[in-house]
């Protein structure tokens, strides 16, 4: 029954796409690239664990 269902739905509905000039993009592509370009930013912000002792 399930099968039924899931294989009558449209599951790549059309996505809302930006464009500048030449170059297109999917919102959620871009969405994901700059998550993790954040991701990267605090990676490199934030200091390792136990990273700073003094010897």
């Amino acid at each position: 029954m399930i099968g039924m269902l899931v294989a009558g739905a449209d599951l790549s509905p059309a996505g809302i796409f930006l464009r500048w000039g030449i170059f297109s993009i999917q919102l959620g592509n871009l969405l994901v690239i700059i998550a993790m370009l954040v991701l990267f930013a605090v990676a490199l912000v934030l200091p390792f664990p136990g990273g700073r002792r003094d010897k």
